[in-house]
């Protein structure tokens, strides 16, 4: 006020502004919005990947109605789109984030729309702007995206090729490599999946299947999915596939579906299914969703991926032959975990990970240290490689590597990279899981196992960050002195002493074996 006397406003003028002001206000005016309207940020500003997503507008639903003219697996997609969101501001224009290979038009709330792509971005400009806070509809037609083969020099395998038709993988910034979208997992949404494919040919999505049908050659499935879910655990897998009959745990629809070659060899391992449901759910709560099952490819993907309600994996995985079952049982519950840790409750940012990340490595070495797996293959080598006794051994060999860790990939929540390989560090992997042990070390098994099943209730369906997890711990456990201590353990750059364990030791650095 006194800056506004300054420029020589005397107080007559001074009282008319704050009585526009007031009258603005009451009228859900603001000065910024009394502005009028302005362009959508064209990302979200994430630490890691600061143009990924966008900004001005929360999406509410994708309706996605996608067509596969052939059953060549190495076919285009092709696809329309409609888009329900809310605007969070007054928008002149607004970016949707779409790498595919093309696409026809695209209108607004019924009227056709201007757009334009520059990279990776597909910028709107509506004939009439977008009123903040209103609801508005985006029609995409004709989108096309084509598929990849999956080659040690391929970037991606969003959208990949086996020899039984195609499937996805998009996480972390790869679903609109696929389809038009937000594609940040701070913007959630519901959809709904309607997959036109060849006759005799079979198609997945995540969520329920509504049905499907076949008429004139062509067989028309559609799927919903009624949680909000993040584009990168998106499901759109065509082709060949068996499908086992679907089997209801509780009120859980447990379905299945592989490629037809490896059926019969993967069966004993999706027969664990229902009791690794139960060892989870005895430990974290109610599986958040209604529907879980797991997509088997035959072809060499060398990752598994939790896939909304549907986790995908691959059959060299699984192979009982050549893998002993202390590596793909408890591989199994680390997707499982994400079910709850990263898809029910996804992260704020993708320097917030390492909640997803490390709490699937908990409780997948939490379940092999409970099954007797922890001496087997369970690490996969990692940190060294043997086998371990005991929870505790591991952990005291993930705690000696924490300076390491840190100098090479940042601290547990401060990642130095976005990159996708290096995204997925040992840091974030093991060493968030070892955050977790800590913590559990710090304030008792109860209060613990208090602190996840609050986790996963309080922030069902939505996202949450780092700072709401120690927020959270704090209060749970009623110690003021947790919030240093997450803090010290999540962004130090020297990894803390271990509660409980005085005795435990951190490499120097530079000893990287």
């Amino acid at each position: 006020m006194k800056e506004i006397v300054r420029t020589g406003m005397d107080r007559r003028g001074l009282w008319r502004a704050l009585v526009l002001a007031a009258m603005l206000c009451s009228a859900g005016a603001s000065p910024a919005n009394a502005a009028g309207p302005s362009a959508g940020a064209a990302g979200l500003g994430d630490r890691l990947n600061p143009e990924i997503g966008n900004g001005g507008y929360d999406v509410q639903d994708y309706d996605l109605r996608l067509r596969y003219a052939t059953s060549d697996p190495d076919q285009e997609l092709q696809g329309d789109e409609t888009i329900v969101a809310r605007a969070t501001q007054a928008l002149s224009q607004f970016n949707l984030d779409f790498g595919g290979k093309s696409l026809g038009a695209v209108s607004v709330n019924g009227q056709a729309a201007s757009f334009k792509r520059t990279g990776e971005e597909l910028i709107i400009k509506p004939a009439s702007p977008i009123a903040n806070g209103s609801t508005f509809t985006v029609l995409i037609t004709d989108f096309t995206a084509a598929p990849t083969k999956i080659t040690w020099a391929v970037d991606s395998v969003a959208f990949f090729v086996t020899p039984d038709g195609s499937a996805t993988a998009p996480q972390p910034y790869d679903a609109h490599l696929v389809y038009p979208c937000n594609d940040h997992p701070r913007d959630k949404a519901t959809f709904t999946f309607t997959i036109d494919v060849p006759a005799g040919h079979d198609a997945i999505a995540n969520g329920t299947e509504i049905g499907h049908f076949t008429s004139n050659g062509r067989t028309v499935w559609t799927y919903r999915m009624n949680h909000p879910m993040a584009t990168e655990l998106t499901q759109i897998a065509v082709g060949d596939w068996d499908f086992s009959p679907t089997v209801q745990h509780g009120n859980v629809a447990i379905r299945n579906a592989t490629a037809p070659a490896i059926t019969a060899a993967v069966q004993p391992v999706l027969d664990l299914t229902e009791s690794q449901l139960d060892w989870m759910e005895a430990r974290v709560g109610p599986y958040p969703f209604d529907t879980y099952g797991t997509l088997i490819v035959n072809a060499p993907l060398f990752l598994q991926m939790e896939t909304q309600t549907i986790m995908l994996t691959y059959a060299g995985i699984l192979d009982r032959a050549d893998r002993p079952r202390a590596f793909w049982d408890p591989a199994l519950v680390h997707e499982l975990a994400h079910q709850w840790f990263g898809d029910s409750v996804s992260p704020y940012s993708w320097s917030d990970y390492w909640l997803n990340e490390g709490h699937a490595m908990w409780y997948m070495l939490t379940y092999a240290d409970e099954t007797g797996q922890l001496e087997g293959d369970t690490a996969g080598g990692w940190p060294d490689p043997q086998g371990y006794a005991t929870l505790d051994e591991l952990m005291r060999a993930v705690y000696a590597h924490g300076d390491e860790w840190r100098k090479q990939s940042g601290p547990v929540a401060l990642p130095k990279s976005g990159g996708v390989i290096k995204l997925s560090s040992l840091q974030v992997y093991d060493g968030g899981a070892l955050v977790l042990y800590a913590l559990r070390q710090k304030i008792g098994d109860a209060p613990f196992d208090q602190v996840e099943r609050t986790w996963v209730t309080r922030y069902r369906d939505g996202v949450a960050s780092t700072d709401d997890f120690i927020a959270l711990a704090t209060e749970i456990s009623g110690d003021q002195t947790v919030t240093p201590f997450l803090r010290d353990w999540l962004y130090g750059q020297k990894t803390p002493p271990m509660p409980g364990h005085p005795d435990w030791i951190v490499n120097p650095v530079g000893s990287i074996r």
